[in-house]
């Protein structure tokens, strides 16, 4: 059976192109996310790392660290960041997982046999610092991720985790938000200063903190 949301994470230990980790020390109290890359030298996973690696800053800002994880052998991994790095022009410095033994593909269930029995399929995991599961996004092995809707969903949760805060339909930085229900009008008048838009009593915005 698959995580769920709001389940904690299972903790593991794994070798990486950036030596032996612990997942829940790696993490510490930042946020995290783990994507899987059905194997090494693969086009589109290819994109996914440098993209990754290419947005260094923003997830860094957004405390968040960054693990990916194929069921390769670590000397292919390290083959590949050379690759990756030449043609998507960037520097992956992210700890990438071999997986061998398929130990964190069955902990995440990212093998879908029916879609195939060896390799995992592109799962994406957003985890909170307190290592429970916030997001998960399955996508097919031939379909890239989107990077700007990852950054835009751990925007949302974070803003929820932080000031009580949800995000309407299409929601990017800048627009506004709207009040949770566990929130009364009464409190949030209090709680967001910079004002409240009634629309309905359970539809009611607010410009982002």
């Amino acid at each position: 059976m698959g995580l769920h949301l709001g389940d904690e994470v299972p903790n593991f230990t794994a070798q990486t192109t950036a030596g032996e980790i612990d997942f829940y020390a790696y993490l510490g109290d930042a946020w995290g996310v783990l994507f899987s890359h059905p194997a090494d030298f693969t086009p589109v996973c290819t994109t996914e790392l440098g993209r990754t690696a290419l947005l260094k800053e923003e997830f860094a800002k957004r405390n968040v660290k960054v693990l990916a994880v194929s069921v390769d052998p670590l000397d292919k991994h390290k083959e590949w960041m050379a690759n990756i790095n030449e043609t998507q022009h960037c520097t992956v410095d992210f700890p990438i997982i071999a997986d061998e033994d398929r130990k964190v593909a069955q902990l995440y269930d990212m093998i879908h046999p029916n879609a195939s029995a060896t390799f995992t399929v592109r799962s994406l995991f957003v985890i909170g610092p307190d290592k429970k599961l916030k997001l998960s996004i399955t996508y097919p092995a031939s379909t890239g991720r989107n990077f700007a809707e990852v950054l835009r969903v751990i925007d949302s949760l974070q803003l929820t985790a932080k000031y009580s805060l949800a995000t309407p339909a299409d929601w990017n930085r800048g627009q506004d938000l709207i009040v949770v229900p566990a929130v009364s009008t009464e409190e949030a008048l209090v709680k967001f200063p910079k004002g409240v838009k009634v629309v309905k009593p359970y539809l009611r915005y607010t410009p982002e903190p």
